[in-house]
């Protein structure tokens, strides 16, 4: 039952590895809830289980124990094809090294995954050519990623993260390849979608100056949830 508000939920989350006759324990009972609209940041030391955390509440992986809930279903105990339509409909992803198709042009990359969900042509140029526009790239819509700076091809990714209108954006590391000012561009960019659009944000950083940006940080070490520290 979907608890009101709360739109991502992890209920006493693990994750364990096997490597060789070792348990790798990556997570170690995590729980956490973020609200719908909610800028929140993961932060803490590496190897204290932000990428596994992630790979969790974006249904990339499955916990070893506990859930993982979203809009409140137990993600945990989809199936392949079910998490596969989740992440297709509900959650954007935002990725370091931006992840774009080389051969295809900004409005191409952003339309992507309306092709995959079915979006009849006219309706994918349209709303591919908007939010490049909402990512002030308008202009730029038929350039390749080689044609495009750092910053530009990072923005053609969060414009290609919300082609599906998701419920909720995960972004890991996104200004680790950029810099400074650069990265301080794009999490304007982000903050913006936040305070206007209402878009929920997770974003993993180890840049305490990207991780300030959020609402409130999530800490984690040993794989578990340290603190929470509310920014704003």
């Amino acid at each position: 039952m979907k608890n009101d508000g709360i739109i991502l939920e992890t209920i006493d989350a693990h994750k364990i590895y096997k490597l060789g006759a070792i348990d790798v324990r990556a997570l170690n009972g995590i729980n956490l809830q973020v609200k719908s609209g909610e800028f929140v940041s993961i932060m803490g030391p590496s190897g204290c289980g932000k990428t596994t955390l992630l790979n969790l509440i974006g249904a990339l992986d499955y916990p070893t124990k506990g859930k993982v809930l979203i809009d409140g279903i137990d993600v945990s105990r989809m199936s392949d094809v079910q998490r596969t339509k989740l992440r297709r409909d509900k959650i954007g992803f935002i990725f370091q090294f931006y992840n774009l198709i080389p051969v295809l042009s900004a409005m191409e990359n952003v339309e992507l995954p309306m092709l995959i969900a079915g979006v009849k042509k006219k309706e994918r140029n349209a709303r591919a050519q908007k939010l490049l526009e909402l990512v002030e790239l308008g202009e730029r819509a038929h350039h390749r990623p080689e044609e495009l700076s750092g910053g530009e091809r990072q923005r053609v990714a969060i414009a290609r993260s919300l082609a599906n209108n998701p419920s909720i954006l995960l972004a890991d590391e996104i200004t680790g390849d950029l810099d400074s000012n650069t990265g301080e561009i794009v999490m304007a960019l982000l903050r913006k979608l936040n305070e206007e659009e209402g878009q929920t944000l997770v974003v993993v950083s180890h840049d305490p100056a990207v991780g300030r940006q959020a609402e409130r940080i999530i800490w984690l070490r040993d794989g578990k949830v340290e603190r929470h520290e509310l920014i704003r």
